[in-house]
């Protein structure tokens, strides 16, 4: 068995400590070796409560540590560019968080960066890879609901403090960019195409700026993806899988539990609304971090494409500035009227 991929983590963001870092430490193929925070003892604070063995008191110093063969990178979303090039600069693989950049044109250049450093770069959109969506793929691919020709969508949370990096807009703050990037990135790998159109509306924050609720509707020629994202709503997710002859609904799509079952609703045929047939497939629980540690790591050292490649980020990112635009259009019309 090849040796495990030696980790280093850029940051002590929640996600990576409570989150990532554990999950990616039930993959076999990789090693949380480092972690590094402008704050050393922060740093320290966060191994001994992991058990990682190394600190260091810069991202850079991480950086310049030659045992490092692989970063990730849970960073504010403007710092996301920045530290990706400086990683592949340095000969480390990258696994950054999502949305990768603050722009397609950022998004772009650090994919460029990294082709040309010879390392790997993957938008760690981790739901892809769970089970749960595994299975919801293969439903559709299966024609268990005939045609999927429409995607519903609804991710929201409850946050109102100011100094939260997601209610700055210059961190990369905001509904769409936080979490609006789920139902894009769900509708887009459901439908394996790229909208034709986009329709949208934002409401933002007087004080923050951001945008506290986005609604958007995307046209897949014909076939339609509509989604709402809040960071000022009650906290919900879920995601409606609509087709010709049936229609699925997955529970938990995002912020998949690690550690119990979770399920898919199949609906198709009856007599609904009153007396549908349903059917609950039930997935067994599965770490989503881990699954998409190994992956990544697999790829890495066996020389495989990373399963999400990297360009996909890079058209992500210009839906989400389509349906930005697209709500300034429709803010514009509204107001000439």
């Amino acid at each position: 068995m090849a040796e495990p991929v030696r980790w280093g983590v850029l940051g002590c963001a929640s996600i990576a400590v409570n989150k990532v870092i554990p999950g990616m430490r039930q993959a076999a193929n990789c090693e949380i070796a480092g972690i590094a925070s402008r704050n050393l003892e922060r740093a320290d604070e966060v191994a001994a409560q992991l058990g990682i063995a190394r600190t260091y008191g810069s991202y850079q110093a991480l950086l310049d540590d030659p045992e490092i063969e692989a970063v990730y990178i849970p960073l504010p979303n403007n710092l996301h560019a920045e530290w990706t090039l400086k990683a592949a600069a340095a000969g480390k693989h990258v696994l950054c968080e999502k949305p990768l950049a603050m722009t397609a044109h950022e998004a772009q250049t650090m994919v460029a960066g990294c082709r040309e450093a010879g390392v790997l770069l993957m938008e760690a959109f981790m739901y892809r890879h769970h089970p749960l969506w595994v299975r919801a793929r293969e439903l559709v691919a299966e024609g268990r609901i005939g045609e999927l020709t429409a995607v519903e969508a609804i991710f929201s949370y409850h946050n109102t403090d100011p100094a939260n990096i997601r209610n700055i807009p210059e961190l990369g703050g905001g509904a769409l960019m936080d979490i609006g990037c789920y139902p894009v990135n769900v509708a887009r790998m459901m439908f394996d195409a790229e909208p034709t159109a986009v329709q949208a509306m934002v409401r933002r924050d007087p004080v923050f700026g951001t945008d506290v609720l986005t609604s958007a509707l995307l046209d897949f020629n014909g076939r339609h993806a509509t989604f709402i994202c809040s960071t000022q709503l009650e906290r919900d997710q879920r995601v409606h899988l609509l087709g010709t002859e049936g229609r699925l609904l997955v529970e938990i799509p995002f912020n998949i539990p690690p550690r119990m079952p979770t399920r898919i609703i199949h609906t198709a045929g009856g007599n609904p609304p009153e007396a549908p047939e349903t059917e609950v497939i039930e997935i067994p629980a599965a770490d989503q971090y881990g699954i998409q540690g190994e992956l990544f790591a697999s790829a890495i050292r066996n020389g495989w494409p990373v399963p999400t490649p990297p360009g996909d980020a890079v058209a992500n990112m210009k839906v989400i500035e389509r349906i930005f635009a697209a709500a300034e259009a429709s803010d514009a019309a509204v107001t000439r009227s």
